[in-house]
């Protein structure tokens, strides 16, 4: 799932506006026109090359992994407000994407943030799109990077979340 894909079912499922989603960008320090979303929404079937390389298209702008945890770190602050940093706490979170293999780990983590979601809740939405996951399994998927627990969250994970997600808040 690339990050673009990963936006188009984050809009779906928390049901967000064109105009919302240039806000929550701007919130998360990216300043996008409400006609790039468009552009970073459309989805193509042959977005691919190939090469598995992400094709050229004038019509698409390709989400980095800055631009989706800027929009992640947007939705938070959209939902539940801005938090004032402690003392000796960096205004600005720190960037936690920094390569392909955690994006879906970070995306759990930042939904469960921005939608106040529980480990039940989260459990729950998984049951929702048919997925079974004990809270150990949970556990190790929201761990940080590097802990003896962590596990890498897979496409199948996160989409079926995200899946379980729409089936929740979509009316």
């Amino acid at each position: 799932m690339d990050n673009n894909d990963i936006l188009i079912r984050i809009r779906y499922a928390l049901d967000i506006k064109n105009t919302e989603m240039a806000d929550i960008f701007k919130l998360g320090g990216i300043k996008v026109t409400k006609e790039e979303v468009m552009k970073i929404l459309v989805k193509t079937q042959d977005s691919y090359d190939e090469d598995g390389d992400f094709a050229d298209n004038e019509e698409q702008i390709r989400c980095t992994n800055s631009m989706l945890e800027s929009f992640l770190n947007g939705l938070i602050i959209f939902k539940r407000g801005r938090q004032d940093p402690k003392p000796g706490q960096p205004a600005t979170p720190e960037m936690t994407l920094k390569n392909n293999a955690n994006v879906n780990n970070v995306l759990l983590k930042k939904l469960k943030i921005a939608l106040a979601l529980t480990s039940e809740d989260m459990l729950d939405i998984f049951e929702e799109a048919g997925v079974r996951v004990t809270k150990g399994e949970l556990s190790a998927l929201l761990r940080k990077e590097g802990h003896k627990n962590y596990k890498e969250c897979g496409d199948k994970f996160a989409r079926n979340f995200l899946k379980g997600l729409a089936l929740k808040y979509r009316p």
